[in-house]
């Protein structure tokens, strides 16, 4: 910990046989103790963090990170959308099922989630082809269609994680909606 200290002029060493004595000023010592006050903050933020993610994970029926991109279904009259299957803006999120609710995170440390939908708000939960990225890694996908026209369209490198979500989503939307399109 004492490497975090960013006075230069101050001697660190493990070797304890050195007996020197350190002569700091005011100044120097009102920024170790201010250096103290911000590292006991960021170390109290960390804990929050740690144990929200604790409580998430403990509640949780599934969680894991899927790479997402969504889309709005046309309304009436609109034209159609455009073809964008070729635009690779999928995005890293983290996603939690919890309760009735699936929350989407920026990362898994977050405090709070960046989007939420209810599973009765969930009308259909279908899989979508495989594809493989530019990279040339296979992905595994499957899509989630609110009642709003959201459509919310997941992807992971992993089948097993895919067919879980699948399994998860449409068994607890089944039961929420009484039935559900598959």
């Amino acid at each position: 910990m004492l490497k975090l200290f960013t006075l230069r002029r101050l001697p660190w060493s493990p070797n304890h046989a050195s007996q020197e004595k350190v002569e700091l000023t005011a100044a120097e010592v009102e920024s170790l103790r201010s250096e103290l006050v911000d590292l006991e903050e960021k170390e109290a933020q960390l804990k929050a963090q740690l144990e929200n993610i604790d409580e998430i994970l403990r509640s949780a029926r599934l969680s894991g990170y899927l790479y997402i991109r969504t889309r709005w279904a046309a309304l009436p009259g609109e034209p159609p959308a455009i073809d964008d299957t070729d635009v690779d803006d999928w995005l890293p999120r983290f996603v939690v099922l919890q309760g009735e609710c699936l929350f989407l995170y920026l990362l898994c440390t977050d405090l709070s989630p960046q989007d939420s939908t209810l599973l009765s708000d969930i009308v259909e939960v279908t899989q979508l082809p495989s594809f493989k990225r530019d990279d040339g890694e296979m992905r595994y996908a499957f899509c989630i269609l609110t009642r709003h026209g959201l459509r919310y369209e997941c992807s992971s490198s992993s089948k097993i994680q895919v067919d879980s979500w699948l399994s998860a989503l449409q068994s607890d939307t089944s039961t929420s909606n009484g039935s559900i399109q598959m």
